[in-house]
């Protein structure tokens, strides 16, 4: 997969995409990237430790999150895409659901999107869609499973046909499958036992045929498996890195670049070792 003029092997490495929320209330780092020099410099930092893709988010998405204009997304993200651009070589994701802040960022030189609603978000106008947006740029996409309230018949058969569906809207507004990434979405319209599922079972996502980005950095099923806030969540996230890695997963989507990074390089190589 080609993404900001790399190449990404994602059938035989898994790739890093660091955070950077430039927005003043994410529920772990809110508040301190939303300075494009401050944000620069955590950029500089993620890129020595070993980032391969960034992450720009200009809303916050935790439980609760207040919801802003786009125009104000905008503003946020716009000149951050444009600083880094300028300044390193690095591919840049930008976090949003909002067909209008997504065309924004790929004028401003957004490589790929990531859409945490999947194509599906409820209160997308007819006319302008991300679908549309996405297909028109040609550029590839991270998309991600969500609903609007956790309620399944079945979770995990439900869950499977959400994904199918999210191709089938991909494929119908001319998406090509080859630019598709998909995030099972840990922490969305899921319950803790439901997200813990998805982790678990990752590889089965991975016979729809795209690449798969597993996004646990901090999360809540980590919090609440060790009790812990989100500032000391490292750990518990590279458990799910590793599982992740072991199951096929393309990308991690983390905080804590320098930490991942070495964990999947000790887990691929294990996993390189042919048996004597």
């Amino acid at each position: 997969m080609i993404i900001g003029g790399k190449d990404f092997n994602t059938r035989e490495h898994c790739y890093v995409m660091g955070i950077l929320n430039v927005t003043p209330d994410s529920f772990s780092d809110g508040g301190k990237w939303n300075d494009v020099d401050r944000a620069l410099a955590h950029v500089e930092q993620m890129l020595e430790e070993g980032m391969d893709i960034l992450d720009i988010g200009g809303e916050s998405t935790r439980p609760g999150y207040t919801l802003i204009s786009n125009e104000e997304e905008i503003g946020r993200v716009v000149p951050v895409i444009e600083a880094v651009k300028k300044r390193f070589d690095v591919p840049i994701s930008l976090d949003t659901y909002k067909a209008g802040v997504a065309r924004a960022g790929i004028d401003a030189g957004a490589d790929l999107i990531n859409d945490i609603w999947g194509l599906k978000y409820p209160g997308e106008s007819k006319d302008d869609t991300m679908a549309k947006v996405i297909a028109d740029s040609k550029l590839p996409c991270c998309l991600m499973h969500n609903r609007p309230s956790a309620e399944y018949v079945s979770f995990y058969s439900d869950y499977l046909q959400d994904m199918q569906g999210i191709l089938d809207i991909a494929d119908k507004a001319g998406i090509e499958k080859s630019k598709i990434i998909l995030d099972p979405g840990v922490g969305f319209a899921k319950s803790y036992e439901n997200n813990l599922e998805c982790i678990k079972r990752l590889d089965e996502l991975n016979k729809l045929g795209c690449p798969v980005l597993l996004g646990t950095s901090r999360k809540s099923v980590v919090g609440l498996t060790l009790d812990l806030p989100s500032n000391e969540r490292v750990e518990g996230t590279l458990a799910t890195t590793v599982m992740g890695v072991m199951q096929g997963a393309a990308f991690v989507r983390v905080h804590d670049i320098k930490e991942n990074v070495r964990a999947i390089k000790m887990t691929e190589a294990i996993m390189k070792v042919k048996n004597s």
